[in-house]
């Protein structure tokens, strides 16, 4: 990692963060490892750690945070939401980012269009997994693989 040098951080980027809506709470975080322990995406993605991305935030690594695929990275399960002792709605806060660095060029428009497609994929997934596992019965293995053929092809179209 590079070093850190704070003179040339973005003393304001917290600032901006918190006033936007969702995100009021975030100076609140005193990194205490509640989200990243509860996060079903931290578990399997070493790179993802919210509560890397909220000190980054704090720090005023504004360019870091906002360039970063690891924003992209969040199933939107809320567990850190819910979990989080000081209140500070990390996948509210994601969203904000995730519309700063769209507005500040970034990452081009579609993909927050594209982030949520995917969530929403995601959840119908898991949930057709889970109906599959509690009712093995039905024919749920044929509509997953069907799902994620779909999915495939409407994603490499891109």
């Amino acid at each position: 990692m590079d070093k850190i040098i704070l003179s040339e951080m973005d003393a304001n980027f917290k600032n901006e963060i918190a006033a936007q809506p969702g995100a009021e709470h975030i100076q609140r975080c005193f990194t205490c490892g509640t989200c990243t322990a509860a996060c079903p995406v931290a578990e399997v993605n070493d790179d993802y750690d919210p509560r890397k991305i909220i000190r980054m935030c704090i720090l005023g690594m504004k360019k870091e945070v906002l360039s970063s695929d690891i924003l992209w990275m969040c199933s939107r399960c809320y567990t850190c939401y819910a979990l989080c002792p000081q209140g500070v709605k990390f996948s509210d806060v994601l969203d904000v980012l995730r519309g700063m660095a769209i507005k500040e060029g970034y990452v081009p428009k579609e993909q927050y269009k594209d982030a949520k497609e995917l969530d929403k994929f995601v959840q119908e997934l898991r949930c057709e997994i889970i109906n599959q596992k509690l009712h093995p019965e039905g024919d749920h293995e044929k509509k997953v693989k069907e799902m994620i053929e779909k999915e495939l092809k409407v994603t490499w179209k891109k």
